[in-house]
């Protein structure tokens, strides 16, 4: 087995569980093994597909509420931004591929720990809510990070444990599968990369079931 073959692996197992227990993250705890390894196009394919396959088994597994009033804004503005991420994929450098996801991890994990700490956000109302799903649209579009930003987000709105949870698990579905559609379409998914959609998705089913239990 191949160095980049067992980067995949791990890194698969490792954020299926996460985003069994949280329903989210499993691109940026992915990706925080793969973009050491692997190709920033791979990596971006993989992360999108692992994430959307561990949002199916959370789907299924863990049924929430839709919310639909409280999606919808995060909805429209993420699928604004999943073709900005796409367009932007093909032309960014390696080097700054991995700066922006270093500084996404820096800045995003801190906020994440202390958000019940930080004062509540009223202001802004639904356009407020679509520019967060419009960045989280974007950050899909360009690696499959699409729950960061809108979590956060919504964190600071006060959505409890379980509403946040329902949106932000039906927002990653949406926009993922947009995403993964225009990764096709582009040619972003070469022939190459295809063996290893099957790998990632049997590294992830079990860790992700698991997650969802301890949840």
């Amino acid at each position: 087995m191949s160095s980049e073959l067992i980067l995949l692996v791990c890194g698969a197992v490792v954020a299926g569980f996460v985003q069994g227990l949280s329903g989210f993250a499993f691109s940026m705890v992915a990706m925080s093994f793969w973009v050491w390894g692997l190709d920033p196009k791979l990596a971006s394919v993989m992360a999108v597909f692992g994430s959307l396959t561990g949002q199916l088994v959370a789907t299924f597994s863990v049924r929430r509420k839709l919310h639909l009033t409280t999606l919808l804004p995060y909805l429209t503005g993420g699928l604004l931004g999943v073709p900005l991420g796409v367009y932007v994929l093909p032309v960014l450098n390696p080097d700054a591929f991995k700066l922006a996801l270093s500084l996404v991890l820096v800045i995003w994990c801190p906020l994440m720990l202390l958000s019940q700490q930080l004062p509540r956000i009223t202001l802004g109302g639904k356009f407020a809510d679509a520019l967060a799903g419009a960045l989280g649209g974007f950050m899909g579009g360009l690696g499959g990070i699409t729950g960061a930003i809108p979590t956060l987000w919504s964190t600071l709105r006060g959505l409890d444990k379980e509403q946040q949870r329902a949106v932000i698990q039906n927002f990653n579905l949406a926009t993922l599968a947009v995403t993964m559609a225009a990764y096709v379409a582009t040619g972003v998914v070469t022939a190459e990369m295809v063996p290893l959609l099957p790998v990632v998705a049997i590294a992830l089913l079990f860790p992700a079931r698991i997650g969802v239990r301890v949840y």
